[in-house]
């Protein structure tokens, strides 16, 4: 399937909020078709993998969209010019009292494309040091420190289901075994 995108024919503000612009976007399609469809523009997140000590970092934090508490990484708005890597350092010290000497970008996705500009960059923190920074959080976030070798038992726990976070653990279980080759041939 080889479609043209769609033409814009108007984008128009139709509502705002503290954290989101909604959008009106008209497009004709190829076929002639005119539809409406609406969109949240935010300014986008990031969310940080935190690795020390042969432990994972995540922190339980209340989430109202489904109203319970769910376990996942450290996630938060990019602030306005703040770069990933510098979000992530920030995020990392206001919610679980680390900064990191290594922050490396894994990659960037689309979160529910089909209603939002929303994007949330994946970053690795590692070589961490105690550095807290007061956040915007309204109560202290639960830390939660996973042995990497128990990685796996996060599949199976009933407050770990947001969506990001599960494809943040499999790029992490594809970081640590990169990284495990990398040692076993010397590199670092």
């Amino acid at each position: 399937m080889d479609n043209a995108k769609p033409k814009i024919l108007s984008v128009k503000t139709v509502g705002n909020s503290r954290l989101f612009k909604t959008e009106e976007v008209k497009l004709e399609f190829d076929n002639g078709e005119q539809v409406a469809f609406e969109r949240l523009c935010g300014s986008g997140a990031v969310m940080v993998i935190a690795v020390h000590d042969n432990h994972v970092y995540l922190v339980n934090e209340y989430a109202v969209g489904v109203e319970k508490y769910l376990l996942g990484f450290v996630k938060g708005r990019l602030e306005k010019d703040e770069n990933p890597k510098q979000g992530a350092n920030r995020e990392i010290q206001e919610e679980i009292g680390f900064a990191a000497n290594r922050l490396e970008y894994l990659r960037t996705i689309a979160v529910a494309p089909g209603y939002t500009n929303f994007h949330t960059h994946i970053v690795i923190a590692s070589d961490l040091y105690p550095s807290r920074l007061a956040g915007d959080e309204p109560e202290q976030l639960e830390v939660v420190k996973v042995p990497l070798d128990e990685l796996d038992s996060l599949f199976e726990r009933d407050d770990f289901v947001e969506s990001r976070s599960l494809l943040g653990l499999y790029l992490l279980k594809d970081w640590l075994a990169q990284h495990s080759e990398k040692n076993r041939d010397g590199f670092n």
